[in-house]
């Protein structure tokens, strides 16, 4: 990878966040399969953070990664590889700050930045294109709510059948349910109602999560904490999160 050298306890409705203090996203760089050994378990740190619209929609991705022997460094094309390349996505697991700390503890020695340090080493920029919302569902919103907005969070890798089960328990899927999705799961929150879908997205290694929100109160906080939440629970079986799209 090309790189710039630089100087789970359910909720209510079973939304649970991957627990970190930081508002960065955090992975652990594996070995190449062949090149694995019992002393080798972790490569390096990943360390990631989305741009977003004010309707928390995403316009960019920063990303930085760290090894022993090259420090800290930047690159674009590596937050593009962890999401499209086979071989690296097989090498790459999310992962908490309190975690990365112990690896960074182990492999350098020291204290694992702090998020403004971290955020100083996002020197390559990988914009991602946004567009107009679509229109999807009707134009208004059922009595009783003043807005109606759908998202689709858009993540890379795969979930085995255990995983799904166990996000289904977290959840409350109904058993027996008629959905075409694989697990779903809804929120209210101050009258505002939140319902969320899991899909497979095509025949590739992507799954996506499609949230609808009911906006009866004022503000739309409840929807960018919400959306953080699911994407810590996606992000803690496993899942990359690649971008939140809005469609209405």
């Amino acid at each position: 990878m090309a790189a710039n050298p630089l100087p789970v306890a359910p909720g209510a409705a079973g939304v649970e966040a991957m627990a970190r203090p930081s508002s960065l996203d955090y992975y652990l760089l594996l070995p190449r399969q062949d090149e694995r050994g019992p002393t080798t378990t972790v490569e390096g740190i990943v360390v990631e953070e989305f741009t977003r619209q004010h309707d928390y929609s995403t316009t960019g991705l920063d990303s930085a990664g760290w090894t022993p022997d090259s420090g800290w460094w930047s690159s674009a094309s590596l937050s593009r590889a962890l999401r499209r390349d086979p071989e690296t996505l097989a090498r790459v697991v999310p992962t908490s700050r309190r975690k990365a700390e112990g690896v960074y503890r182990t492999l350098a020695g020291g204290q694992l930045p702090d998020d403004t340090v971290l955020r100083t080493y996002f020197l390559d920029h990988q914009p991602i294109a946004t567009a107009p919302p679509l229109r999807l569902g009707p134009a208004q919103p059922p009595s009783g709510f003043h807005e109606r907005r759908v998202y689709r969070i858009l993540f890379a890798k795969d979930l085995r059948a255990e995983q799904v089960t166990s996000l289904r328990a977290a959840w409350r899927t109904p058993v027996g349910s008629t959905s075409a999705s694989a697990a779903s799961g809804h929120l209210e929150k101050d009258g505002d109602h939140l319902t969320w879908d899991l899909r497979r997205v095509g025949h590739t290694l992507a799954w996506c999560l499609d949230v609808t929100v009911l906006l009866s109160t004022a503000t739309a906080d409840a929807v960018g904490s919400t959306l953080s939440d699911l994407t810590g629970v996606m992000r803690q079986h496993g899942l990359i999160p690649v971008t939140t799209e809005r469609f209405s």
